[in-house]
């Protein structure tokens, strides 16, 4: 059993089964001065009988790759990683992580690992009760990824949730955790003798390991190689959990391991090929929430789930068919599911994603559909076999159909123009969140949005995804398209579409915005002692100047302040963090300003409206911060702050503000207090400012989707338009390219990175970071990890 923590004594009283301890730290010591290693290390095979490990007998190897000062960099794990390989390990407990799945030296090396047959399991992460803050490598599917629950089988407050975030913005995550276990004042042993409890996810995975050990144990010796495998056992733990009644897949996974069950699966266990998971029944709620809480119907976009193979029969797999949909009934014709799959399955698991799509002969059903998704694997003759490994995956499948609604209660969310970390310096919303520097939840309706996701649900809306640029989707069968919080550029195609989209065809539009100020982005670029790189936000909270190049063909502009405070409209109280202004917006339309705090860096800059009428003097000493409008068929609104709908750093949440303005965009019915003729503007509204600019010195287009790239419908779009332009858009679409940006081979650019971090503190104070990816991916100075435990 390989332990990678901060070491352990070699007289420690609780062990007496320590094979070999390794230091791989710039540090001169093998002993564990923080506790965490040997505390883990007991979880797993401590002999105190006063807090007694899983699996006692188990022979202990202690890599210490952490300093006292809870420091590590990536090139040791590797060379940690390569003596664990040579040595011959069968499992390995990872009680660290962090969000850099880029961080590829480190990812391709967990890889080798597990091709090599090592057992790796890893804390999920302690960024709960947020989704979307799965932590790597317990996100990788090769690596049994564990969360963490209470004696109560509560999810614990603190476990990360999935889904993965490495598939957007095009796809949709894979299920993580892959099982939960008992994560809440856990005993173990101190670093020097007795015993204390631990609480969280870190504490979670040595359970599991130790679990995994006793397993391990239980199979005869000279059937293990032949038997046991990363894919096996995860199969055996999965396949064997005991599913808990409240959380949903994204918090549990599998739910809790049952060690007879696996035991189980395991003692007459033949090589072979499945699902995870193996059944997708989308009406069995909270189980399968979101995909439970809204059903199919003619005319929308694909659902799109996305599903792990494991492949217990060899290292390597393929797909030898393509996937077929079997429905049980004829009226299942009416669903139509495409496939996309790994090409190679490697090392031991790859994915299956089913995209499911109504037919429009559809659009007046409502009912139950079932059927049988079938694929075939096989992976090259074992030793002493002859002929190559084949198995038959069966994946059951059933789904809610109703009658497609009405373009009013129809949303789409534009996943598309959103740049998250990694795999660039994206910065937070909200400046007055300081110990989370970076936007790294995914920014999707089952991430960090996924409470804004069920109170639409709940109002009676339908929303779709769109992972794909905007000439992608038909607008007339939409009420509203929703856009928040939004980084990316847009092809001139887009622009063009969609004011034709709400000028022609009745699409109603609503922005939420975000912060953006130069000076105050400099200042947030910092310089990286441990990798002697410089680490610079790409844009600011939102990209403003794309924003209003989308809106200029409505006479819509944001500004750069930087506003904060608290207001109310009609007894609704709101709180306004980090926002910007609306500092254009034409006659005609409803437009809102109160009084907040400006930034001091951005009060300086700010000017006031061009005074020609009464109306605009009165408003001087306001930020317009709203502001609502009819343009042609369609409708507008826009909103300088998109905080209260994110759940990450919520102060106070506007979904009120937000029904109200999908009330309008999409049905035009207006609120009497928004739309009173006390906000109604008799002129157009333009401050005499610059709008804001974008940095010359940074290369965007290598973080965006649209600069220098070609226009395309991705797999999350229709079916019909699939590796087209979209709708209307000739076949000679040009790619975007930003004239601002001029490389400098010999300057050091703030933009220019090998790689950063970012520490944090967890509830015990143990450090954890946030890995920035690295511009050159072999670069020896890497980042810290960081541990994953809840000291109490």
């Amino acid at each position: 059993m390989a332990i990678f923590d901060t070491g352990i004594r070699a007289d420690h009283p609780h062990f007496r089964n320590i094979k070999e301890r390794t230091n791989w730290t710039n540090e001169d010591t093998l002993n564990d001065n923080l506790g965490h290693g040997t505390f883990v290390a007991g979880v797993i095979a401590g002999q105190d009988p006063e807090c007694p490990g899983f699996a006692p007998n188990t022979e202990i190897y202690a890599f210490r790759v952490f300093t006292d000062a809870q420091i590590s960099y990536t090139s040791w794990f590797l060379d940690a990683f390569n003596y664990a390989m040579a040595t011959g390990m069968d499992v390995l407990n990872l009680s660290i992580g962090g969000p850099d799945y880029l961080d590829l030296p480190f990812v391709e090396k967990v890889w080798e690992l597990t091709a090599n047959n090592i057992i790796m399991v890893s804390a999920i992460g302690n960024d709960g009760p947020l989704y979307g803050t799965l932590n790597n490598p317990a996100d990788q599917s090769d690596v049994i990824g564990v969360g963490g629950i209470d004696y109560n089988n509560h999810i614990a407050s603190f476990s990360s949730r999935g889904m993965t975030t490495w598939e957007l913005p095009h796809g949709y995550g894979r299920v993580k955790p892959d099982v939960v276990a008992y994560s809440r004042d856990i005993m173990g042993s101190k670093t020097s003798t007795g015993c204390k409890t631990l609480s969280g996810t870190s504490v979670a995975s040595p359970v599991v390991a130790g679990a995994v050990c006793l397993l391990v144990s239980v199979i005869p010796e000279d059937k293990r190689k032949s038997i046991l495998n990363p894919a096996s056992m995860k199969q055996a733990l999965v396949e064997g959990a005991s599913k808990l009644v409240g959380p949903n897949i994204y918090e549990q996974g599998a739910g809790k391991p049952d060690l007879w069950q696996s035991y189980e699966i395991l003692k007459n266990y033949q090589p072979r090929a499945s699902v995870f998971p193996n059944m997708l029944d989308f009406t069995d709620c909270p189980y399968f929430w979101p995909f439970c809480r809204q059903p199919l119907y003619a005319g929308a976009m694909p659902v799109v789930f996305n599903a792990t193979i494991l492949n217990g029969m060899g290292v390597i797999g393929y797909v030898k068919d393509p996937p077929v949909w079997q429905p049980s009934e004829d009226v299942g014709n009416l669903l139509t599911v495409h496939f996309t799959y790994s090409d190679t399955i490697w090392p031991w698991t790859g994915y299956l994603a089913l995209h499911m799509q109504v037919k429009d002969e559809g659009s007046q059903f409502s009912g139950i559909i079932s059927g049988n998704v079938t694929l075939s694997i096989y992976s090259p003759a074992a030793e002493g076999e002859s002929s190559p490994r084949s198995s038959t995956c069966v994946l059951y499948l059933k789904v809610r159909v109703v009658q497609t609604p009405v373009r009013s209660r129809r949303i789409l969310w534009d996943q598309f123009h959103n740049i998250k970390y990694p795999s660039g310096y994206v910065p937070r919303d909200s400046l007055n969140v300081n110990n989370d520097i970076l936007d790294w939840h995914g920014d999707h309706l089952h991430t960090n949005f996924h409470i804004l996701f069920n109170m639409l649900r709940d109002a009676g809306y339908y929303i779709e995804t769109l992972g794909s640029p905007l000439t992608c989707f038909d607008a007339s069968n939409y009420g509203t398209l929703l856009m928040v919080d939004l980084e990316d550029e847009y092809f001139s195609e887009e622009i063009q579409k969609l004011r034709d989209d709400v000028v022609h065809k009745g699409l109603g539009l609503a922005v939420f915005a975000e912060w953006y100020h130069v000076d105050t982005m400099v200042k947030m670029t910092f310089f990286d002692e441990n990798t002697r790189s410089w680490w610079s936000p790409l844009t600011g909270g939102a990209n403003i100047p794309a924003l209003n190049e989308l809106l200029a063909p409505f006479g819509i502009a944001f500004g750069d302040k930087i506003l904060s405070g608290d207001f109310s409209i009609n007894g609704e109280q709101s709180h306004y963090a980090s926002g910007t202004d609306i500092v254009q917006f034409p006659a005609g339309g409803f437009l809102h300003g109160f009084e907040l705090q400006e930034d001091p860096k951005t009060a300086q800059n700010s000017s006031t409206p061009d005074t020609q009428n009464s109306q605009s003097q009165e408003k001087s000493k306001l930020s317009s911060i709203l502001g609502m409008l009819e343009a042609g068929e369609g409708r507008i609104a826009v909103y300088g702050d998109s905080n209260c709908l994110d759940s990450s750093h919520m102060v106070t949440n506007c979904y009120w503000l937000l029904r109200k303005i999908v009330e309008f965009a999409g049905n035009g019915l207006r609120d009497p207090v928004l739309f009173s003729e006390a906000t109604r503007l008799k002129f157009p509204v333009f401050e005499n400012t610059q709008k804001p600019l974008r940095r010359p010195d940074v290369n965007f287009s290598m973080f965006s989707s649209v600069i220098g790239k070609e226009l395309i419908c991705h797999q999350d779009s229709r079916f019909e338009v699939w590796g087209t332009k979209g709708y209307g858009i000739q076949p000679t679409g040009t790619t975007r390219k930003l004239p601002e940006y001029q490389k400098n081979e010999v300057s050091s650019s703030p933009n220019r990175l090998i790689k950063s971090s970012y520490k944090r503190q967890d509830e015990a104070g143990l450090q954890k970071s946030i890995l920035a990816p690295s511009a050159n991916k072999f670069d020896d100075k890497r980042d810290y990890f960081g541990f994953i435990s809840h000291e109490e």
